[in-house]
């Protein structure tokens, strides 16, 4: 089962509402130009686009060949699990130091898409990472871009997939038939024999992860990708990084804040993930993310969370010792499957009827429609095909993360981990021993540093109904990025995130930031 720390909010959505919301470009695009091999940079944002102004995280200067180039914007392409977006939208690939030590030396393109601004008044370029790590961001952005039309207005809409993501020489370290066999192995193992099976399900990932990856291994981090950003910035002519990042993205804004403090223009996290929490403390707070979700969708129904929680916990351990039969021919609902069908309709109130009915037809014998919940959000379409996501994922936050709990240390934390939540407690705690076990590669910190000092206001949307980064975690963002820095602005809602989720206090407040420069108070609250 696919990490659920740190997942995609749009994609979850995505997958979730699977009616599809389709690119909101439209239209087809034979009567615009074919490419255009200049980047606009007027308004407030044009600039030279030589060496950034000496940082902290200057390291050694960056060669003309980097900073001087041009991008060659043509006509998107179809994806590996997207179509084509029409109108507007232009792709071009940005070389990138495969390793930023030696920026002189071998490069790597990474995929960028792009909207320019549609009025006269344009601020500069808006970047876009939806989250993850290891989603999508040429895919995701034409779907969001009904969202936030209102910024198309002076903003160049911008999004990529950050590298070993997607078409930026995007990992997989498994072929589908391979995936689908390890959907069987115990994610809480519960005999010696299960565990073993479970370890090495893991070390065969890492080794295939190994093989995908090569050298690019361990050049896939949040550092490297927020160095990555800062080059884009200086290739599109901007002089200042204005920034949207969701959940992961969030991470990522503050790193790309930590490092180049100077170059922080208008950036907004929503959906924030806890930057002081470590590997075991993510873990924990993912239990209770989803513990309270599942707590108000279990009252929205009339019943009482610890009841109802124990009567899904008790599903669970059914589906241990008997998996249900489902429709899809060979496949059965499994433990595993089983919660992650419960996990993806608690990213959206919307998901909750689908919710509803899965879990009823499961009682009745029927494993069909959980399965298909947990298809969604392991990316698998109805030929059997895997999306990558999860591949990438795994590399990125493996080169982050430093802690590698061992199995011992997990059995000691499990009583915890249940205590917290009797659903997802289980599933968490043996994740943190098993996702990034036997890895190649050592990880490099154990916390991201995000201290921001003397950087502009950044704005931090937290949601008080999050699941998967629950809403400490922006609290504990505005606190890192440091005083006069983060501003928080919360939101008493459901779901993953918080922008354009149907409040117009947080969309307008978001909006006026981002198109005025009118910072919030701190502390501002939405209900």
């Amino acid at each position: 089962m696919a990490r659920l720390l740190r997942w995609t909010a749009l994609a979850a959505a995505a997958a979730m509402l699977a009616a599809g919301c389709g690119g909101s470009s439209g239209g087809d695009d034979k009567d615009r130009d074919k490419s255009d091999k200049s980047d606009r940079s007027g308004g407030s944002s044009g600039t030279p686009t030589g060496s950034a102004a000496p940082t902290r995280a200057a390291g050694p200067a960056l060669p003309a060949s980097l900073t001087s180039q041009k991008l060659d914007w043509g006509r998107c392409e179809a994806g590996a699990d997207s179509p084509a977006p029409g109108g507007d939208w232009r792709c071009a690939t940005l070389k990138a130091p495969l390793d930023w030590t030696k920026p002189d030396g071998e490069t790597i393109g990474l995929a960028l898409i792009r909207s320019k601004a549609r009025g006269d008044d344009r601020i500069g370029s808006l970047l876009f990472n939806f989250g993850g790590p290891g989603g999508s961001g040429v895919s995701a952005l034409p779907n969001f871009a009904g969202t936030v039309s209102a910024l198309a207005e002076r903003y160049d809409l911008v999004s990529w997939d950050p590298r070993g993501v997607a078409a930026s020489e995007g990992v997989r370290c498994r072929g589908d038939k391979a995936i689908q066999k390890a959907e069987s192995v115990d994610a809480t193992p519960d005999t010696p024999a299960e565990e073993r099976a479970y370890l090495a399900d893991a070390a065969d990932l890492a080794r295939g992860c190994q093989k995908a990856a090569g050298k690019l291994l361990a050049h896939v981090s949040t550092t490297d990708t927020a160095r990555d950003m800062d080059l884009m910035r200086q290739v599109l002519g901007d002089e200042k990084t204005h920034y949207f990042g969701m959940s992961y993205g969030t991470e990522l804004g503050g790193v790309y804040a930590h490092l180049f403090p100077e170059r922080v223009g208008r950036v907004v996290l929503d959906a924030v993930v806890d930057p002081a929490a470590d590997t075991l403390g993510h873990a924990e707070n993912q239990a209770r993310g989803f513990q309270r979700a599942l707590d108000d969708y279990l009252e929205s129904t009339g019943q009482d969370p610890r009841q109802g929680s124990r009567r899904i916990s008790e599903l669970l351990d059914r589906l241990d010792a008997k998996p249900l039969p489902t429709s899809s021919p060979g496949r059965s609902l499994t433990q595993s499957l089983a919660l992650t069908g419960i996990v993806l309709p608690l990213y959206s109130e919307d998901g909750w009827p689908a919710l509803t009915s899965a879990l009823k037809a499961a009682e009745e014998g029927d494993g069909s429609e959980l399965l298909a919940l947990a298809d969604g959000y392991n990316e698998r379409d109805d030929e059997g095909h895997y999306g990558t996501s999860a591949h990438s994922q795994r590399v990125i936050s493996c080169l982050d993360d430093r802690q590698r709990p061992t199995v011992e240390e997990t059995r000691r934390r499990l009583p915890r981990f249940e205590k917290i939540s009797p659903v997802f407690g289980p599933f968490l705690g043996w994740d943190t021993a098993g996702w990034c076990h036997d890895w190649p590669v050592a990880g490099q910190h154990d916390t991201p540093e995000v201290s921001a000092p003397g950087a502009a206001p950044v704005l931090v949307v937290g949601n008080t109904g999050d699941p998967a980064t629950p809403y400490e975690g922006a609290r504990r963002m505005a606190d890192e990025l440091g005083k006069g820095v983060g501003v928080v602005l919360t939101w008493k809602g459901e779901g993953h995130g918080a922008y354009g989720s149907g409040s117009d206090c947080v969309d307008s407040a978001v909006d006026a930031y981002l198109l005025k420069g009118a910072v919030p108070k701190d502390g501002k609250v939405c209900s």
